[in-house]
Order: C-alpha cells, then sequence, then structure tokens
C-alpha cells in the first residue's frame, strides 16, 4: 500500500521497498521527519548534513547505503 499515486525519490522507493518507517528513521537519524518525507517524495535533495545523519542511520542498522545512491552530488 505504500507509495500508491506518489512521485517517489530513488530513496523515497529504497524505504518503501525495505518497509522502513519515516517516522522510526526520524527518530533514529536525529533528523526532522518533514525533511524525510521531502527526501522521499521527487521534490529535491535534503542538506549533505541531513543527508549524512540519514545515511549514518540507515548504515547503523545494516544497510550497506551511500550518499550517491539516492542523491547526486
Amino acid at each position: 500500500m505504500f507509495g500508491l499515486g506518489k512521485k517517489r525519490s530513488k530513496f523515497g522507493r529504497f524505504l518503501d521497498s525495505n518497509g522502513i518507517i519515516q517516522e522510526e528513521l526520524s527518530k533514529a537519524s536525529g533528523v526532522n521527519r518533514n525533511t524525510i518525507s521531502r527526501a522521499a517524495k521527487d521534490t529535491g535533495d535534503p542538506s549533505v548534513k541531513n543527508a549524512a545523519k540519514i545515511i549514518r542511520a540507515l548504515k547503523k542498522a545494516g544497510y550497506n547505503v551511500d550518499y550517491e545512491d539516492f542523491w547526486s552530488t
């Protein structure tokens, strides 16, 4: 049911396919839930600082991801 009719970024599709809940990622990373939501939509990239926090939380959870997997430099 996730992502029905929503335009999603690579990051958003990753969250959906792995069943990662944005609220939980927000708590784990320390990044505002609205920032994660905007990053998951196809509207723009988060700041480098926030993206680093998100990537760090995903790596800590066991995912092998990098900044370039989701956003361009």
